[in-house]
């Protein structure tokens, strides 16, 4: 970040949005200590402290809220110009930023974004995931990627694919040594790899068919945090998991995996890339729109 004006508001404005310095400092891709040199440089130069700080969290003063309401939309005006700016660009770049569900950005990773900045490498994507549905305007992201049931009223939203479902997986090895259930209920008896939701709950797995739906709080010798980690546990044949369908295809294909209570585990939403209404949106980003519709159509097709 360069040492400006309006670099420093910035970084105001950017601790105020995240409450902390380090997230601050990640959004804007600089060190957490340039971000606070900054800061103060700006609290120096205007005589008055902007935050109160603590070695647990970060407040806003009253003159800090009182600035920052007055700098904030000059601040978005002036951004709104540049990216006008930039929609003129003859090569794409810049950064654009994206939120996502972990499961929907493994989905999405290689044939949608790994497959734009080969295309446009001068463009950088900062793809942030978290299991908690977050606002995208008011995160500083330009882009979310969800199920199209959890995309806001309020913003355009471009379907990713077709609809999609979660599998039942074990090893050969674990249903030759236990019997393979015939209904969710049958999960009680076996050993799972149980799954921690980012709130700290564990998350039951979901089953429907015929209209009944039912839903199991499995117990079994491990719990997660992280899709990977639970594929790793089953693959090692610690017991069943339950996953999205995308993340252990390859593992259905070769073998490796095999798949039951199929029949219970319906189609969900496909996937939707969302975004705020944007005048003069910058190469990268109109580029990046046309790129996913490209995606959806071949994917659809």
């Amino acid at each position: 970040m360069a040492d400006s004006g309006l670099a420093r508001f910035d970084a105001v404005l950017a601790v105020a949005r995240c409450g902390s310095f380090r997230a601050a400092a990640g959004e804007l891709g600089m060190s957490t200590t340039a971000l606070s040199h900054a800061v103060a440089r700006l609290e120096q130069q205007l005589g008055v402290r902007l935050f109160n700080r603590t070695t647990r969290s970060v407040a806003l003063t009253e003159a800090g809220r009182a600035f920052i309401e007055q700098i904030g939309p000059a601040v978005r005006m002036i951004d709104e110009a540049m990216q006008g700016a930039r929609a003129h660009q003859d090569v794409p770049s810049g950064t654009l930023r994206i939120n996502a569900f972990a499961s929907a950005a493994r989905e999405i990773m290689a044939p949608l974004i790994l497959a734009y900045v080969r295309h446009y490498p001068q463009v950088h994507i900062d793809l942030v995931t978290e299991g908690r549905l977050v606002d995208i305007v008011a995160a500083g992201f330009d882009l979310g990627i969800r199920r199209v049931d959890f995309v806001p009223s309020d913003m355009i939203a471009l379907r990713l694919g077709g609809a999609r479902r979660h599998a039942v997986v074990a090893t050969p090895r674990y249903f030759a040594d236990h019997p393979a259930p015939r209904v969710p209920a049958d999960l009680v008896h076996h050993d799972c790899i149980r799954i921690r939701l980012p709130n700290g709950e564990l998350y039951r797995w979901h089953f429907e068919k015929d209209g009944q739906a039912e839903q199991i709080e499995v117990s079994g010798p491990v719990t997660l945090d992280e899709s990977s980690l639970a594929r790793i546990a089953v693959l090692e044949g610690m017991g069943i998991g339950y996953f999205m369908e995308s993340d252990v295809a390859s593992d259905l294909a070769s073998g490796h995996l095999v798949r039951v209570l199929e029949a219970w585990t319906p189609t969900l939403p496909p996937l939707c890339l969302y975004y705020p209404d944007r005048r003069n949106p910058p190469a990268a980003f109109r580029t990046f729109i046309e790129f996913a519709r490209n995606f959806a159509a071949s994917a659809a097709g």
